[in-house]
């Protein structure tokens, strides 16, 4: 059977790699311009993308000398960008340790209705030091509480988001009745971190709720992933890799009552493309040449939370804290632990080798041997579909679009047209026949 990809777009400022904004090919005054994100969507519909997705922080990041900031809290910029096209998904990242449910659920069910649902949460716990300490923390809280947090966290808003029935709103003029009353619920929740009477002040959306994505990639986050997400990205740099981590987390999904079809699994690439491969290769350095080291450092310290600023480029990483100490980015750590082991890269190699994806896979090649390679992981079974990861933009993103798409596309492996209004239908997944209550992680009343 022949299986069609799915693509998202994954939109940083102007561009993933870390020098981007220093490149010709870009236009650094473009981050601080809420149009040139317009653009990127319009293109990724262009395309005939499944959706587009903007990551967030929420702290100043390692080094701010040497690398540009995400300006915009990414559901109001999702909001703008709805309103620049209408069918592309629009997926935000938001935390489930520095926001409350309430807020969130009514935030994004508001995207919900302004994109006409086209919404989804791209569901983290927040990992990094300097966030916890912008919110009354003395340092990040550890990572199993984090995750319990979460689940909790998630039923809560899946439960608001089901609290108005399909048909609850009735606007029935001549009668005076806005919503019928008896088909909106409390959702009376009292648990281990909240308390939340409900219902939503906001009705049901035109896709019952949000598509839920999901990105960790430890234990806790695969089995978190299980539980709720529809789409998951994540990060491999081989096919077996790959293959591994598709069938571990399908297998998971039986235990919650979901089959493998009710989750897609993209692994995030980077794209350097050329006419030819030497021109490929010879873009991919281009980029590689501007990296600060200095800046490099930072986020390679970030990963480890140890301070690795002062190592020499030359030397190689010292002894590091095993995943099971490191609070925050555990799968992410050991990715580049294993990456600087397997290939005894030096430091100056390895912050070259993660200087466009952050330890997601670089490809470099001309547009056919891209496609090649993608076909090549779906009929592994190493992926669904890929989150697309363009090193610069907007052109990398118009590279792949008008190059690599086509050729997917000419092959029967991606779609010539949308023919779903919502990001459900992009993915396939099924509108949930709410309101739907899931196992809750803490005791309701």
């Amino acid at each position: 059977m022949t299986r069609t990809l799915h693509l998202n777009a994954f939109l940083m400022g102007v561009g993933h790699h870390e020098a981007a904004w220093r490149h010709p090919r870009t236009s650094e005054h473009e981050v601080l311009d809420v149009a040139h994100f317009v653009r990127l969507g319009q293109i990724a519909e262009r395309g005939k993308l499944d959706s587009v997705f903007f990551a967030d922080g929420l702290a100043v990041g390692p080094n701010i000398r040497r690398n540009t900031q995400a300006i915009f809290e990414p559901i109001t910029l999702l909001s703008a960008i709805a309103g620049g096209t209408s069918k592309v998904g629009l997926i935000a990242t938001a935390s489930t340790g520095y926001n409350h449910p309430y807020t969130l659920a009514r935030a994004f069910a508001s995207l919900e209705h302004i994109s006409g649902g086209r919404a989804g949460w791209n569901i983290v716990t927040s990992g990094q030091e300097q966030e916890a300490l912008n919110f009354g923390y003395d340092t990040i809280p550890d990572h199993a509480g984090r995750y319990r947090r979460a689940q909790e966290f998630v039923d809560v808003v899946n439960r608001l988001w089901d609290s108005w029935e399909d048909d609850a709103v009735v606007l029935d003029v001549d009668n005076a009745i806005f919503a019928d009353p008896d088909r909106v619920h409390p959702i009376n929740h009292v648990g281990e971190a909240f308390r939340v009477r409900g219902p939503l002040n906001s009705p049901r959306s035109p896709q019952g709720r949000p598509v839920l994505v999901q990105a960790g990639s430890s234990e806790d986050g695969k089995d978190l992933a299980a539980r709720y997400a529809e789409v998951v990205f994540t990060a491999q740099r081989t096919i077996a890799e790959g293959q591994d981590f598709y069938r571990d987390l399908k297998r998971r999904l039986p235990r919650y009552g979901r089959g493998a079809e009710d989750l897609q699994i993209l692994p995030g690439i980077v794209p350097f493309i050329g006419s030819t491969e030497k021109e490929a290769r010879d873009l991919e350095r281009e980029f590689t040449d501007l990296i600060s080291p200095d800046y490099a450092l930072g986020q390679l310290s970030n990963f480890f939370n140890v301070d690795l600023t002062g190592l020499p480029l030359d030397s190689r990483l010292p002894p590091l804290p095993p995943e099971s100490e490191i609070q925050g980015h555990k799968s992410r750590s050991t990715l580049v632990r294993q990456l600087a082991a397997s290939e005894d890269l030096t430091i100056r190699e390895l912050i070259g080798r993660l200087g466009g994806g952050r330890g997601h896979r670089s490809i470099t090649g001309t547009p056919e041997q891209i496609a090649d390679d993608l076909i090549a992981w779906v009929d592994a079974g190493a992926a669904d579909g890929f989150n697309v990861m363009p090193p610069y933009l907007p052109g990398g993103l118009e590279d792949f679009v008008d190059h690599v798409v086509p050729i997917l596309q000419a092959r029967g492996r991606f779609r010539d047209e949308y023919t779903a209004s919502t990001l459900r239908g992009h993915y396939g997944i099924e509108l949930p026949s709410g309101p739907v209550e899931k196992e809750p992680a803490a005791a309701s009343a």
